[in-house]
């Protein structure tokens, strides 16, 4: 039986603190799963839905971009895959009636896991200027109304398009070719607020701006890393991978300031091992290092690394080194000038620590660094991951099997929409193509990324947002300033599949476009229609939903998004020359676009046939060729960087509870870390509360301070509860989005923009 969807928000007086665990998974994450999996869809629904998960003929997860095995098992999905596909599979529906029964102030008042537990929108809605509820409004006039409000701009540059990483290869491709053709690159997307950084380390260092190894590497290395990371929680199926590699004989070192249980112990479902035996010990050297020192801990590695060759011999790959990189005599030299007492501030570890974990490196044959936000979202996240692919290629450790760099990516499709366009900074090579496929003239200033967005809108230079997907609202730094700024637009619209922070914090008008989800059948002119996605790796397969979708007439984002470039092109010389009813009706009319403009998607229709999956063409990776300003991959010298953490002050990380994948809250515990029935806590080391003058459980507010151009600033997110923790000292940790509201807008990784939503300073006050 399905429930209702809750009367009430989270009740934070009911929260409890009990012990974190020391293993994931197991049977506990089963029964959460089909629990809340039950509860969303019931039991029959549940059983047809979840066996179709990440299966060939089936559809990909919307949740995490972790790729699969050729060979699948039959339960392909994880914990927190099930919770995703449960929240967009669910029964319960958001009417036109539910929009009558509750006012926009009313929705405005409740948190975001209420908004997210009401279910699938099934409707167009509009928010009239002054209005106090939503009202229903048809397809054709929701359209018409945004491209009305798009001709009227003054400039193109006045309006911003948002993508989250869940739209597909298609819905992707056709939307950036809506932006271009109405002449603006304004494309911010989630990758702004999470892997940014990555990409432009790598692209700087090896000519990529993505990963270079697979999922057969994993299980092939002798050596993983696993830094800034908890896979137990954002990506679950990474455990099986970490199992494979541990029985091969895999070394794992975890990297991070708190001890999560997926990376100490896993515990595996499917196996009589995991169930009955106890599970697989991961992690066989726990590094629990300070917050943003991973850059000083990477520069640590190599300075040792090149000691012991200079003393031994045999510990760099020379021949790799001086065939296939620049910079290395500038690097060795910094590295050689690091006083090892810096590095031990930095990194809360002493120099025999580090020493004892650059050995396991130098032992190494085959090493894989892996990595996520906790690494990507800092001033200094750039030079550190400069400095991790430092580490790699002194041993010669890009371009091997077994061996390279993997970050690990969130939304399932959040690489493959950088793929092919939505990027606010589009490369030459990918307008000339577009340009001669559609035979327009594509717009080459660059436009806002997310945080550039945030600022233009606040100060009043965009008039009109559209959100593909996603939950820009809550997924944003400085709350207080998005929210202000959105309220400046002249018409916000968000094509959605449930109701989030987005659609209750608007401009002065706002539409709400419903849209399929993945696990929704997708009938269009030609028959049933399949899209693609591009994993964490760089692999592409096909998706196709099997469930009857929550209203008759709902579109998809494609047919949306074709429907509003006929109506915004109708007329124009200068657009896009494309045959909008055809795009809509046939997907294949899109890959056959796609295969023209995007090298590596050749015979795109082909190779997807039959649930096949692709491999997209990855120079380093596959021959060691590296398209940076030297043809070669590059040794950088950094300066180091980490934080001084004023007296009296400490520095908080934010980050997802595990029941919570981005901003969509799926429940209100965080089982792993011990914390029941809430969400506003700060995890900080007992010493740090005591000398601090607080009691464990006391509720505070907390304030960050940033040193702005005009100086000293606060921003004040009220009553979290002190949660005693096992956290390296003078750092902490809470959950967004709730946090994301002491993110300065203006404090963001140097070069790539990314806002430092892993080091805020802040103090605690007293309430009342």
């Amino acid at each position: 039986m399905v429930t209702r969807p809750p009367e009430r928000d989270i009740d934070e007086s009911r929260v409890t603190i009990s012990p974190r665990k020391t293993e994931a998974v197991g049977v506990p994450a089963v029964v959460s799963s089909l629990r809340m999996a039950i509860d969303q869809m019931g039991i029959r629904r549940t059983a047809e839905t979840l066996v179709r998960v990440n299966q060939k003929d089936g559809f990909d997860c919307p949740g995490c971009a972790w790729p699969e095995e050729d060979k699948r098992h039959v339960a392909e999905f994880c914990e927190n895959g099930a919770k995703a596909v449960a929240e967009e599979a669910t029964v319960r529906r958001v009417t036109p009636e539910f929009f009558a029964e509750h006012s926009i102030d009313e929705l405005r008042a409740h948190d975001d896991w209420w908004l997210g537990q009401q279910g699938r929108l099934t409707h167009p809605m509009v928010l009239d200027e002054g209005g106090t509820h939503y009202r229903p409004i048809s397809w054709d006039d929701a359209l018409d109304l945004i491209a009305d409000e798009l001709r009227s701009l003054d400039d193109p540059n006045e309006a911003v398009f948002y993508t989250s990483g869940r739209t597909s290869n298609e819905a992707a491709f056709v939307y950036q070719l809506l932006v271009r053709g109405f002449g603006t690159n304004n494309l911010p997307d989630c990758s702004n607020m999470c892997h940014e950084s990555s990409g432009s380390a790598l692209g700087e260092t090896i000519g990529i701006g993505k990963g270079t190894v697979s999922i057969t590497d994993i299980h092939e290395a002798d050596l993983l890393i696993v830094a800034g990371q908890n896979p137990g929680t954002n990506h679950p199926r990474m455990l099986t991978a970490l199992e494979k590699a541990k029985q091969r004989g895999a070394t794992i070192i975890a990297v991070n300031p708190l001890p999560e249980a997926g990376l100490m112990h896993f515990n595996n479902p499917q196996t009589p091992r995991g169930v009955i035996l106890g599970g697989t010990p991961l992690a066989d050297d726990f590094v629990q290092i300070r917050l943003g020192g991973d850059q000083a801990l990477f520069q640590a590695i190599g300075k040792h690394l090149i000691e012991m060759h200079a003393e031994h011999g045999g510990v760099l790959d020379s021949s790799f080194i001086d065939v296939h990189t620049s910079g290395y005599d500038a690097y060795a030299e910094h590295v050689a000038g690091l006083e090892w007492a810096e590095l031990e501030r930095a990194t809360g570890l002493t120099e025999h620590r580090m020493r004892g974990i650059a050995e396991q490196v130098r032992a190494s044959g085959k090493t894989i660094v892996c990595w996520a936000m906790g690494l990507t979202q800092h001033k200094h996240s750039v030079p550190m991951l400069r400095d991790v692919v430092n580490t790699l290629l002194l041993q010669g450790n890009i371009g091997r099997p077994g061996a390279g760099v993997c970050p690990v990516r969130g939304h399932s499709n959040v690489q493959g929409d950088r793929t092919v366009g939505i990027y606010e900074k589009p490369s030459t090579s990918f307008l000339d193509a577009l340009e001669e496929e559609f035979s327009f003239r594509a717009p080459r200033e660059h436009g806002y990324d997310t945080v550039a967005a945030i600022r233009a809108m606040d100060t009043g230079r965009v008039r009109f947002f559209l959100g593909m997907g996603g939950n820009f609202v809550s997924a944003t730094p400085d709350t207080a300033v998005v929210e202000s700024g959105m309220a400046k637009t002249g018409l916000s619209v968000q094509i959605s599949t449930k109701l989030n922070r987005s659609h209750v914090v608007t401009g002065r008008r706002a539409l709400i476009i419903p849209t399929l989800g993945r696990t929704d059948r997708d009938r269009r002119g030609s028959g049933e229609q399949r899209v693609t996605v591009e994993d964490s790796m760089g692999a592409v397969h096909g998706s196709r939903g099997r469930l009857a979708p929550p209203a008759e007439d709902l579109l998809s984002e494609v047919a949306i998004i074709a429907r509003l470039c006929a109506r915004v092109f109708a007329g124009r010389d200068d657009a896009p020359a494309a045959d909008w009813v055809g795009i809509e009706n046939d997907y294949r009319g899109i890959r056959e676009h796609i295969s023209r403009v995007v090298p590596g998607f050749e015979d795109y229709e082909e190779r997807i046939q039959k649930g096949r999956t692709f491999y997209l063409p990855n120079d380093p990776r596959d021959s060691r060729r590296f398209a940076t300003a030297t043809g070669r991959a590059m040794f950088t010298a950094n300066p180091l960087e980490y934080v001084r953490i004023p007296e009296g002050r400490v520095l908080l990380q934010t980050l997802r509870s595990h029941d919570q994948y981005n901003t969509t809250i799926y429940g209100k515990d965080d089982r792993y870390r011990g914390i029941s029935n809430g969400r506003r806590v700060v995890l900080i080391h007992r010493d740090d509360i005591d000398e601090l003058g607080f009691r464990d459980g006391e509720i505070v507010d907390i304030v960050s301070e940033w040193h702005g151009p005009a100086g000293l600033e606060e921003r004040r997110a009220p009553e979290f509860r002190l949660v005693s923790y096992d956290t390296p000292r003078k750092n902490a940790a809470a959950y967004y989005p709730e946090t994301n509201v002491l993110v300065p807008l203006e404090s963001f990784a140097d070069v790539s923009g990314t806002p430092t939503s892993k080091s805020i300073i802040v103090r605690f006050e007293k309430r009342g």
